[in-house]
């Protein structure tokens, strides 16, 4: 009877320390797939635009953006077939790039010159993307520039990208249009 109480009291213990194992775990993996939930939330809310969605019309090619909760178009699109995020800036005149970014993106750095931004004057250095991609608009050998003093993040959509298409808003909602030739 004793060797019967004793496997029985060892059977509950270990019982008990899975029981414990497992609630730990199921939290844990709760936690984990909160946090995933809410972050993906939050990124939407940050660039409701990161997939955006074309239309395509009789002449035209259209991506409408939303603007997020600070007001801005993010986008996301591609440089040289590569995956970044664009902060639509008309004050901009050329797309501008971070340094940091340019060496991942494997843009030539060009002549250097002095471009007088938000933050007073900077050094940059001219290149050239040859293929900028939003939605299915597409867009070929853009004039950019490489600002070594912005930190990485978005690349800023300047006018040397915009001008090559028509965008117009009305209210919350951006338009970009690419005309068919």
């Amino acid at each position: 009877i004793l060797y019967v109480e004793t496997i029985y009291t060892s059977l509950l213990m270990n019982t008990k320390r899975t029981g414990k194992a497992m609630m730990t775990a199921a939290l844990i993996g709760g936690m984990i797939m909160l946090t995933s939930f809410f972050s993906g939330l939050e990124q939407k809310k940050q660039n409701p635009n990161f997939s955006p969605e074309t239309k395509a019309l009789a002449n035209a090619i259209e991506v409408p953006l939303v603007q997020n909760r600070q007001g801005h178009y993010l986008v996301g699109g591609m440089i040289n077939g590569e995956r970044v995020t664009f902060l639509l800036d008309t004050g901009a005149t050329d797309v501008v790039v971070p340094e940091s970014t340019a060496k991942e993106l494997r843009l030539k750095f060009g002549r250097q010159g002095v471009a007088i931004t938000a933050n007073g004057r900077v050094t940059i250095h001219e290149t050239s993307i040859d293929r900028l991609e939003i939605g299915d608009i597409t867009l070929v050998n853009v004039k950019a520039s490489i600002n070594p003093g912005m930190p990485s993040g978005a690349i800023l959509l300047g006018m040397s990208a915009l001008s090559k298409i028509e965008f117009t808003q009305t209210g919350k909602i951006l338009t970009l249009r690419q005309r068919y030739l």
